[in-house]
């Protein structure tokens, strides 16, 4: 299988705490990837640290995607590669409506101008698939999204995007079931055998592994 994305020996802090130390990890195209942990586990740092987010310092340690070496490039360089993450708690954007955001993001991404009437057809698509009322299309990003909406609104951006490496930071959470049905449905089609998924899950620190028959920890 062909390597999509290789993290060496990852160690990760904010100011003077090291939260990753020494994380190893290979994804290559076609791979689901699901990451369990209790709440402060460094889960969402390791995402975060993957995209490049400044906050996350790199104190040792090499990310490759695709063969090259990002380890210093910009938050924007690394979507540009088609790096997308979906954040476990979306804000709101005021200023911006949700499709205005999602045309430019496809512009700068494919580096080819969406023209508005088809990107208008595929943006009324994706929304039908998630069952997203097609109003939010014209409304400020997230701005009085509930939580479930904010979530899909994330989705309605990988979809769209269409990266080669979606990481998705618990978009369970919060979802009721007939969203997580549809939130699920919606990655499934997304993902292929030239993309990869990297998950971020949250497991209850109360549960313990009972081999041999039911192992929620592996």
């Amino acid at each position: 299988m062909t390597e999509l994305l290789r993290v060496e020996n990852l160690h990760v802090s904010v100011g003077k705490k090291e939260l990753l130390h020494g994380i190893n990890l290979t994804v290559n195209k076609g791979e689901v990837h699901v990451i369990m942990g209790i709440n402060g586990a460094g889960k969402s740092t390791l995402l975060h640290a993957i995209m490049g987010n400044p906050v996350y310092t790199i104190t040792e340690g090499r990310i490759f995607f695709e063969g090259q070496d990002i380890t210093e490039l910009s938050v924007d360089k690394r979507a540009k590669l088609g790096i997308f993450l979906s954040f476990q708690n979306p804000i709101s954007v005021a200023g911006i409506t949700t499709e205005n955001f999602i045309r430019t993001a496809k512009t700068t991404i494919s580096g080819k101008q969406q023209r508005l009437f088809p990107f208008k057809r595929l943006m009324k698509s994706r929304m039908e698939d998630l069952a997203m009322d097609p109003s939010y299309a014209e409304r400020y990003l997230n701005d009085g999204f509930s939580g479930g909406e904010r979530k899909k609104s994330e989705i309605l951006q990988m979809r769209i995007l269409d990266p080669k490496l979606a990481m998705l930071d618990e978009t369970d959470s919060g979802l009721d079931v007939d969203a997580v049905r549809i939130v699920s449905r919606n990655i499934s089609e997304y993902h292929n055998e030239n993309n990869s998924l990297l998950i971020i899950t949250n497991v209850n620190q109360n549960v313990r592994c009972t081999p041999p028959n039911f192992d929620p920890c592996r």
